[in-house]
């Protein structure tokens, strides 16, 4: 999608879509008023004839208005401007590219202040814009037999502003959209493709040739052999009743000063859970290749990164593994020794997420990282917590927490800071090992927070839980690309504050 920045009055621009929004029940918009004058009141007749519903988010699509250079205009009704929040401008734009993609317009022009809310700036206004027009072209059909013979024409959108002092802040906001755009798309698609294609082997490939992109960003993975000899029991025992071998993806990426501590993200890589001996259940097991979009979230952060040339040091780490019942699968009762020297009783072999996560993280330590975040689909308990809306965020820093929690707010990636108290460590005690990989039905997102805590003692740790945020289920089945954007706006905002400094 190409996008563009232009002024000038609304009227006089050629447009294949021109996008005007109604407020307040039949208040127009500057631009609509000018639409309105043009074409002799064309707006205010179909608006008084009760042709637009005058509800939020309802829609009018005009052809050949009289006077109006644009083939096309989208009339837009916004509602109540004192009732407009976040959500409900989403599923406004939502809605609005829902038409602009199967009009048959080319491009689209529109007015990204008139649909401004009050607590947003310009530059926020024009990346959720960009997030949804990109979200409703998102395609995944490349393992069709049949590709879609008749995709939309729309290829263009053009930003008209008001004030030419908006054009830096405008510029900006769409160089960071498009990057987060691109680190999504390669999350989702990562997350669709299925297990038998996407195995921790194609991973691995798939960093190498991220790698390629940027002569700042490097890859190297760590094999099975290696693992053994590093002592990493955890990890192996997730990928033991598999063909397939697990692979540790290291992407480093050296965009700030030689001495500069590194962010490190983890992202737990399971590209397909059966749950080992411990079986799921067979309904809708088939979303369970969507349990690497932890680390399909790293991969498309990465991108991000790449594309913004951030002044930091980032390094991003896959565990990745496959969960099987085979021969030699781990079985409940099994116990493990972690790369940090901790044993582990394995109680559920379900539980597996947090046994690549834990010796990901040890490995993390080496970097001597400013900060480490894993990503992880790790608990229906979150789900159950959360639903769907937000990420569970678990971390030993309330100052990190403050830090994600305004990146999630800022690209409406949006968390919510969970407890990790001590009370919870309890539930994960074990007759036979240090500790059990598994503590119980109450409070299960925490208590498995609570176990990857017990492996970031020394450092400063957040982990983010998607296991509801990572994927739809249902009609629209399919992985999200969260938590790319979150995590790219707390890179942006470390890369700030050296600019700072």
């Amino acid at each position: 999608m190409d996008y563009q920045i232009k002024t000038g009055n609304p009227e006089k621009q050629s447009s294949g879509c021109l996008v005007v929004s109604i407020t307040d029940k039949t208040k127009l918009s500057p631009t609509a008023k000018q639409i309105d004058q043009a074409s002799e009141g064309l707006l205010s007749k179909l608006i008084r004839r009760g042709d637009l519903e005058r509800k939020t988010g309802k829609i009018l699509l005009l052809n050949a208005v009289p006077n109006i250079k644009a083939q096309r205009v989208l009339m837009v009704h916004c509602g109540d401007s004192k009732e407009l929040d976040e959500g409900k401008f989403i599923s406004l734009m939502q809605n609005v590219f829902s038409v602009i993609k199967t009009c048959g317009a080319k491009d689209a022009l529109i007015f990204p202040d008139e649909f401004q809310l009050p607590e947003h700036e310009l530059d926020w206004n024009i990346a959720q814009i960009i997030s949804q027009c990109e979200d409703s072209l998102y395609q995944f059909n490349q393992l069709k037999s049949k590709q879609d013979n008749q995709p939309t024409k729309f290829s263009r959108l053009t930003f008209a502003l008001s004030n030419r002092d908006q054009l830096e802040e405008a510029q900006a906001a769409i160089s960071i959209a498009r990057a987060i755009a691109r680190g999504k798309s390669l999350a989702k698609t990562l997350g669709n493709l299925p297990g038998n294609i996407c195995t921790p082997g194609y991973l691995a490939d798939q960093a190498r040739e991220l790698a390629k992109t940027h002569k700042k960003l490097s890859t190297s993975v760590i094999e099975e052999k290696q693992m053994t000899e590093l002592g990493m029991g955890a990890l192996l025992s997730v990928s033991a009743g598999s063909i397939e071998p697990a692979k540790l993806i290291v992407m480093n990426y050296k965009g700030g000063k030689k001495d500069a501590a590194p962010q490190v993200l983890v992202g737990k890589g399971v590209t397909f859970d059966t749950g080992g001996i411990s079986l799921k259940p067979g309904a809708a097991m088939d979303e369970m290749k969507f349990d690497m979009c932890g680390a399909a979230s790293v991969f498309g952060t990465m991108a991000a990164l790449v594309a913004l040339e951030l002044p930091i040091n980032v390094i991003g780490i896959v565990a990745a593994a496959e969960n099987m019942p085979g021969g030699e699968a781990t079985k409940p009762g099994d116990i493990v020794t972690s790369l940090s020297g901790q044993t582990i009783e394995i109680l559920n072999t379900d539980a597996e997420g947090r046994l690549v996560l834990c010796d990901a993280l040890t490995y993390a330590e080496m970097f001597n990282p400013a900060a480490i975040i894993d990503i992880a689909t790790l608990t229906g308990a979150c789900v159950i917590a959360l639903g769907k809306h937000a990420t569970g965020l678990f971390t030993n820093q309330d100052s990190l927490a403050v830090e994600l929690l305004k990146a999630g707010n800022e690209a409406y990636d949006r968390a919510w800071h969970m407890p990790l108290w001590q009370d919870y460590q309890s539930q994960l005690d074990s007759n036979f090992a240090d500790m059990a990989n598994i503590g119980g039905r109450e409070g299960g997102s925490i208590t498995a927070a609570c176990f990857l805590a017990r492996y970031t003692k020394e450092q400063r740790w957040a982990h983010l839980d998607i296991a509801g945020t990572a994927w739809n289920s249902g009609k629209e089945k399919g992985a999200t690309g969260r938590p790319v954007a979150l995590l790219t706006h707390y890179l942006l905002d470390r890369a700030a504050e050296i600019e700072i400094d």
